[in-house]
């Protein structure tokens, strides 16, 4: 009788360890499918995110915020101040060439010279065949630049060649965002466009969008500082 009530407790002993591990492993499945199914929640979400924001940025439902690197203030004769800021890292090129000419006063004495459609041109320079252009940072040049061409924007002016701009530049009345890809934008006008929009409204002009001498802006001086300074 001791013997069969050994096996007895052995065989009650077994199954209770045989049902232990179903439990575990049943445990364990759940878990796996708990785990799996999150991670299935989470790429779908970052999938329809990533979606969404491509979505926004290529209807311009977004903006893309640059790091600002400098500021500027460029003074117009009895207009006032525009503030800007520059995005270095954007377009390193254009920036550190603005801020040479600027320090070096290439701009004192330049004027706002030509309105076409929503755009106004400073400092005339691509009448001069002796300078050389700089690296034109957009995307037609082989170049990423996502700074959108929307009002306020300041982007560089160039000829027929993707590397022909040097010191010309123009700002953004209205949103223009057909030149994304054509021309590097390197900064935004954060106050003052106030005084571009009475430009626009005042300048008398000829059909080429030529402003008359005697309405032209001038520009006094433009100084450039680093952001962290």
């Amino acid at each position: 009788m001791a013997k069969k009530k050994k096996n007895g407790n052995y065989v009650t002993a077994k199954t209770e360890a045989a049902k232990a591990d179903k439990i575990r492993e049943a445990k364990r499945k759940k878990a796996k499918k708990i785990i799996t199914a999150t991670l299935v929640v989470i790429l779908v979400a970052a999938i329809i995110a990533g979606i969404t924001l491509g979505i926004g940025f290529g209807f311009g439902l977004f903006e893309y915020t640059p790091e600002v690197t400098y500021h500027a203030s460029i003074e117009i004769q009895d207009y006032g101040t525009l503030h800007v800021e520059l995005y270095g890292n954007e377009a390193p090129t254009t920036v550190n060439n603005f801020i040479m000419l600027a320090q070096s006063g290439h701009y004192n004495g330049k004027s706002f010279y030509k309105i076409i459609d929503d755009l106004i041109y400073g400092a005339e320079d691509l009448g001069d065949k002796e300078i050389a252009g700089i690296k034109g940072e957009f995307s037609e040049n082989g170049v990423e630049n996502k700074i959108s061409h929307t009002r306020g924007t300041l982007s560089m002016a160039r000829g027929e060649g993707k590397n022909s701009a040097y010191s010309e530049f123009f700002i953004v009345r209205k949103n223009s965002r057909e030149l994304d890809g054509k021309c590097a934008a390197f900064g935004r006008v954060t106050s003052g466009m106030e005084i571009i929009d009475k430009i626009f409204d005042e300048a008398r002009r000829s059909e080429s969008g030529v402003i008359n001498y005697a309405d032209r802006a001038i520009i006094t001086k433009i100084e450039t500082h680093h952001a962290h300074d």
